[in-house]
């Protein structure tokens, strides 16, 4: 899988949150003009752009935009841990009720073989 350089998730940004490429450089602090040679020119932002896109949109993910891990919204980061918490919690019910079924089943048995010592014994006396 070839990896998505800074630049073009920069372009996701502007597209995600529907902006024209004036608006975010008038909401990161720049002139139009960096963001346009940066896509004209298919230059890597610089390390201020990328610091001024991370500050004014807050839940960007940093290991999204620099590493090209996980998903681009922090949001989606959070909804993630909480899915997987509700897993963890969900697979200890089942484990703890799987337990509970064995107990049963091993109780069941034990009273069918004592069922039918009894009827065994009524048959013969």
């Amino acid at each position: 899988m070839a990896e998505t350089s800074v630049n073009e998730k920069i372009r996701e940004i502007i597209s995600h949150y529907k902006l024209s490429d004036r608006q975010f450089s008038i909401k990161i602090g720049v002139t139009q003009s960096v963001i346009g040679s940066m896509f004209q020119k298919s230059t890597e932002p610089s390390s201020k752009v990328i610091r001024l896109t991370l500050n004014a949109f807050t839940d960007i993910s940093a290991d999204w935009l620099l590493r090209n891990k996980g998903p681009m919204l922090i949001s989606d980061i959070k909804r993630m841990e909480r899915l997987v918490d509700t897993i963890a919690t969900l697979q200890g019910t089942i484990n703890e009720q799987m337990k509970t079924i064995q107990l049963f089943t091993e109780e069941n048995q034990k009273l069918k073989g004592e069922l039918a010592m009894l009827k065994n014994e009524r048959n013969i006396g």
